[in-house]
């Protein structure tokens, strides 16, 4: 099950929460109770099975696919 990651703008911290990816967008409270937390952008890294692997690249202008 995806974990999504949230910060409180009440006390600042950072917590996650565990839930399907059909309720992702719903609201969460912090661990302290406080209910104006902020969903925080969070990206996978996903990598095909089979492809090749480059060492190297900086992210530039294409993720680092054409460096190497």
């Amino acid at each position: 099950m995806p974990r999504y990651e949230f910060r409180c703008r009440a006390c600042g911290d950072t917590f996650e929460v565990e839930r399907p990816m059909s309720e992702a967008s719903q609201p969460a409270a912090c661990p302290e109770g406080h209910e104006d937390t902020v969903k925080l952008l969070t990206t996978a890294n996903v990598v095909k099975v089979g492809s090749p692997q480059r060492a190297g690249g900086g992210g530039g202008c294409c993720g680092g696919g054409c460096c190497g």
